[in-house]
């Protein structure tokens, strides 16, 4: 899940499959987010979601806002896949998640819609809770993407979840974490400029990137700019001043590793301190051709939206469906910036999608 420049983004953690339930990683939208082994469970250990099978599943996707690119290309890969598959498709989304949190991601009468399928997105792991359960009740599949539904809550509401389709956060820091000890490989001093105090997005990456990094580098500073460009830019600036010798910062996401690129060329160490951030966006990517950014690491909200589709598709075809799946990530370098700019919003290469094959 993402972040934008008005507030949190958040990206869902990976999901944990125990004992045929399926548990929820949190994100930074959703910091109640329970453990695994918490309830929510999907029908059946064996991965089918209903004994109704449909040809031509009806969907209503939920989609958090659209002010923020990445939630546009979420709804692009969403109707992409309805439009090549001739399934319809309901979009339900805010022109903005801040703005219409609680009115925008819980449209009215969800729970009333006739779809087959619902692709949700919440704001929040709990604000569609109740329409969720009156669906799962009335056995109609749902499909969780990118902000994890609250497992401990959704159990409690015996909601049935028939998979889980974001990104692992972790994973993200760890490639990051490695990218930046192959650019570094005499080791030194670097910073870590998180999210909000606690949010699970934001830890999830920075302890990945502690793994990636291995024993040559040090982090000797984490301080939390509470996703916003220039609070990062400041944290920067403060941050080489404490620290003179740094040789590296790991952002977590995008708008503020273009503030710290700002502040290391503010400092004239372009280049010397190297920046490393995650997300994947437009300017990001251009930072990075264009040599003021090290390097991000790219998730797809588009794949999240096809995927989500497809999975329908696949349910309605009586298919067995993965209990949780990861949504590729790359790690995006000038080598390869230009590749990663001219496929957006999808990979610059191939990815495993493993609904692909179900669909049909």
């Amino acid at each position: 899940m993402h972040v934008n420049t008005k507030g949190r983004r958040a990206t869902a953690v990976t999901a944990v499959m125990a004992a045929g339930t399926l548990a929820l990683g949190g994100c930074g939208a959703d910091k109640s987010s329970g453990p695994a082994g918490s309830g929510a469970s999907r029908s059946g250990t064996s991965g089918t979601t209903s004994a109704k099978v449909n040809a031509d599943p009806s969907i209503t996707a939920v989609i958090r806002g659209l002010e923020d690119p990445f939630l546009q290309m979420m709804k692009q890969g969403v109707d992409d896949q309805a439009r090549v598959a001739g399934v319809p498709v309901t979009v339900r989304a805010a022109e903005s998640a801040a703005g219409a949190k609680g009115r925008a991601a819980k449209p009215n009468g969800l729970a009333e819609r006739s779809s087959s399928c619902f692709v949700v997105n919440p704001t929040s792991g709990t604000e569609l809770i109740q329409d969720l359960a009156k669906i799962s009740a009335s056995g109609r599949t749902i499909v969780n993407i990118d902000s994890p539904v609250d497992v401990v809550m959704a159990g409690a509401a015996k909601v049935k979840l028939a998979t889980y389709i974001g990104t692992d956060n972790a994973e993200a820091g760890r490639t990051a974490g490695q990218r930046m000890a192959e650019l570094l490989p005499s080791g030194g001093d670097v910073a870590v400029i998180a999210g909000d105090a606690g949010d699970v997005t934001s830890d999830a990456r920075i302890e990945g990137f502690r793994q990636g990094i291995g024993t040559g580098l040090k982090v000797v500073q984490t301080v939390g700019a509470k996703w916003k460009r220039q609070t990062a830019l400041t944290a920067a600036t403060d941050a080489m001043r404490a620290h003179p010798n740094l040789v590296g910062f790991f952002v977590v996401n995008d708008d503020m590793g273009l503030g710290v690129a700002r502040a290391v060329a503010n400092a004239g160490k372009t280049g010397r301190v190297k920046v490393i951030s995650v997300d994947g966006a437009k300017d990001a990517l251009k930072a990075v051709k264009e040599g003021s950014l090290d390097g991000t690491v790219a998730q797809y909200p588009y794949v999240m939206g096809l995927m989500g589709v497809e999975a329908c598709q696949a349910d309605a075809k009586g298919k067995m469906l993965p209990f949780e799946v990861r949504a590729p990530i790359r790690m995006v370098t000038k080598e390869n910036a230009g590749k990663a700019l001219a496929s957006m919003p999808k990979p610059f290469d191939a990815y495993e999608d493993p609904f692909r094959d179900l669909a049909k």
